[in-house]
């Protein structure tokens, strides 16, 4: 049976005044407006489509694609709020309804934030929910220390960013490991740096952990000095943005990286920034 907040693959059946009928593998009907309808499609077809529940409840598809499936979090515009609920823009026609129970403060009109999207057991609707934690797992697997993984970062606390880890867990970025500016809504790749199994949460940092962030980075750094003349107005002592503009790392890998360069007699290090050694051109 054709899954409701899913594509699914259907086949052409039935044309009508108002649309192609579909059918999934178990002969059940579902209208494709004729707006939706491809020119190329004609009874047989296969067609990839998007199934959800129209304004006067009645399962229907389209091919227009909307921001977030079932089972997706993803960073929405609120539409408009009433005295049910509110509804968000997630792509389609019909806006996506959180009613109030599923808000975990009550949302305002043109704000933006993380939504989890599922179908309610009880209406078999789809809504949408900023109660995020109720629907992230508490069971965290297949995920271990230094890992790489997808964040979606949601908030902002007083110990630093809560994020939507591999779209199904719950992760955090403390403040003082936050080297880059952070907005919810941001997509980013990260680092598991450790899994906290007591509350199935996971601290997530930047860049990789321990020594193996700084792989690569010396060579990257003396390759930049050797494009510009062997010389480069940066040290231990350069604001943290401009390292991360240069390097795309952090403040303290960046000094880890240069203190193991100056080890090796590469580089010499001054107030005015790195320089070059005869050493790293032999």
């Amino acid at each position: 049976m054709a899954e409701i907040g899913k594509f699914n693959t259907l086949t052409a059946s039935k044309s009508t005044p108002q649309g192609l009928y579909l059918t999934d593998e178990e002969n059940n009907e579902i209208l494709l407006p004729n707006k939706y309808v491809p020119d190329s499609c004609k009874i047989g077809s296969k067609i990839n489509v998007f199934v959800y529940l129209d304004s006067e409840d009645r399962i229907i598809a389209t091919t227009k694609s909307p921001k977030a499936v079932t089972g997706d979090f993803a960073y929405l515009k609120v539409k408009d709020v009433n005295q049910v609920g509110a509804f968000l823009d997630w792509g389609l026609e019909k806006d996506l309804f959180v009613p109030f129970k599923e808000q975990r403060r009550p949302l305002e009109s043109g704000e933006y934030a993380v939504f989890y999207v599922y179908v309610d057991e009880e209406t078999n609707r789809l809504l949408g929910s900023s109660k995020l934690n109720k629907h992230l797992s508490k069971k965290v697997e297949q995920i271990s220390s230094g890992d790489e993984v997808e964040i979606l970062i949601s908030s902002r606390t007083d110990l630093g960013y809560n994020c939507v880890v591999n779209n199904k867990y719950s992760g955090l970025i403390y403040e003082n490991e936050a080297f880059q500016k952070l907005n919810a809504g941001d997509k980013l790749k990260a680092y598991a740096k450790k899994i906290r199994h007591h509350d199935g949460k996971i601290d997530i940092a930047l860049q990789k952990t321990g020594y193996k962030k700084v792989e690569g980075l010396p060579e990257q750094i003396l390759k930049k000095l050797k494009r510009q003349a062997g010389f480069m107005p940066v040290n231990s002592k350069t604001p943290p943005e401009q390292i991360y503009n240069l390097f795309g790392v952090s403040k303290k890998t960046f000094k880890m990286a240069i203190g193991a360069l100056y080890k090796e007699r590469k580089i010499e290090i001054s107030d005015e920034g790195i320089r070059l050694t005869q050493k790293s051109n032999d």
